[in-house]
């Protein structure tokens, strides 16, 4: 089992910036990969950055790139998501993933909110 639990999120004016934290604990050294998804009021969950948990290879949402940043931190097993140059599309509840290759395991934490003002 692996537990995640964001923080971070919160309310911030168009054009602005926030880091989202994700502390996973647990069979930690059985992740493959942690990412960050996202869920806006009315619109299905979608996928917005990830990161591979040994060799740090980034993926993002065409949405996102260059504005967003993944990062990780194996020594205290934490996921980053640096926001920059934030925007009213943004706003949504985002969710950290942990996935377990050997066991087609999907982890998920309770989600921050984010909400950017226009």
């Amino acid at each position: 089992q692996v537990q995640l639990v964001e923080s971070g999120g919160g309310l911030v004016q168009a054009g602005g910036s926030l880091r989202l934290s994700c502390a996973a604990s647990g069979r930690t050294l059985s992740i493959f990969s942690m990412g960050w998804y996202r869920r806006a009021p009315g619109k299905e969950r979608e996928f917005v950055a990830a990161i591979t948990w040994s060799g740090g290879s980034t993926y993002y949402a065409d949405s996102v790139k260059g504005r967003f940043t993944v990062s990780r931190d194996n020594a205290k097993n934490t996921l980053y998501l640096q926001m920059n140059s934030l925007e009213p599309e943004d706003t949504a509840i985002y969710y950290c993933n942990g996935r377990v290759l050997s066991s087609a395991a999907d982890y998920w934490g309770q989600g921050t909110q984010v909400t950017v003002s226009s």
